[in-house]
């Protein structure tokens, strides 16, 4: 329930109040997608599908070496809060049609300005108190 309460600092009492009134995914879908990606194996997922672009399940399991339906439980719960995308081909290769996954801009964006971002900074941290 929104309280539009600022504290001494300015900010929302209520952290939802900090989405702009036309947001269209709510705290708790924005909780979600970090929560997805605080698992180890949904993280190494979405970090090959952002930099290794779109990829079908058996490249992923070959790379990852994991079990199909381990891979198929992880990449769900990111397709189930929209950081990833399952497509099917529309025309049929030497193998045949499949289905391949791809990481949507909202995947791009969490793992560049989430945990990447944290990693940049301890990096920055580093070089600028390292006594080399």
């Amino acid at each position: 329930m929104a309280t539009n309460s600022v504290n001494s600092d300015g900010l929302p009492e209520d952290p939802a109040e900090l989405l702009p009134p036309t947001s269209v995914l709510t705290l708790d879908e924005y909780l979600d997608m970090q929560a997805a990606i605080g698992d180890r194996t949904r993280f190494t997922l979405l970090y090959r599908l952002v930099h290794g672009g779109d990829q079908s399940p058996k490249q992923l399991e070959e790379a990852l070496d994991m079990r199909a339906n381990t891979l198929h439980y992880h990449l769900q719960k990111l397709v189930d809060v929209g950081l990833v995308e399952k497509r099917k081909q529309r025309r049929a290769d030497e193998h045949g049609l499949f289905s391949y996954y791809r990481a949507t801009s909202l995947g791009a964006d969490i793992l560049e300005h989430g945990v990447g971002e944290l990693i940049r900074r301890e990096r920055d941290y580093r070089e600028a108190y390292s006594s080399e």
